[in-house]
């Protein structure tokens, strides 16, 4: 049994922004997989289910995804080697990937809260959006929306991502690295 979450804010108002690239790739599992939706208001989530696969997309804001990962941890058991976090990574160029299992959260407040519900040591997919200019734009960046040419530009980066969650189920970490790791995209 394995879990894949996508980090991200629900609502129409923040689809697009560079912080819900985790809830991109999970919505393009969703749309090949076609797996069954689960309703449970415990969740806190919009969760689906494929085979041996769980799909959660937090509902619970970006500050507080580790409520919704820790109740459906616990409810189906998995384990947190089990458990895939597909996030935005600020400290990598746009569309870059990368994959890590544990370590810190880098300021990440989505990885904070998952840290403090389940643990550190769950596995990630790190996708770069590319950082601002001065740090005092970082919030107002993470939470703009990619530019449509970005959108276009950052597509393959997203299948890819899915593909490198599937295969992270089935394969271990360190083949899944060498094989989807990826450098950042010229999107100009």
């Amino acid at each position: 049994m394995h879990l894949i979450v996508g980090l991200g804010n629900p609502g129409s108002e923040y689809a697009l922004n560079r912080h819900n690239v985790g809830f991109m790739v999970v919505d393009e599992l969703i749309h090949r997989l076609e797996p069954a939706k689960i309703n449970k208001a415990s969740f806190k989530g919009e969760l689906f289910r494929h085979k041996n696969i769980f799909l959660l997309k937090p509902l619970t804001y970006m500050n507080r995804s580790g409520e919704s990962v820790a109740a459906v941890k616990n409810f189906y058991k998995i384990a947190l080697d089990d458990i895939i976090v597909i996030h935005d990574d600020l400290d990598l160029g746009l569309g870059a990937l990368r994959f890590k299992k544990g370590g810190s959260s880098g300021g990440h407040n989505g990885l904070k809260s998952l840290d403090s519900s389940i643990g550190q040591d769950y596995l990630r997919i790190r996708f770069g959006i590319g950082r601002p200019s001065s740090k005092e734009e970082v919030i107002k960046y993470v939470l703009s929306n990619f530019t449509p040419k970005e959108l276009e530009c950052i597509r393959p980066s997203l299948q890819k991502a899915a593909d490198a969650a599937l295969a992270l189920t089935k394969e271990d970490l360190d083949s899944v690295r060498s094989r989807y790791s990826q450098k950042p995209l010229k999107c100009d």
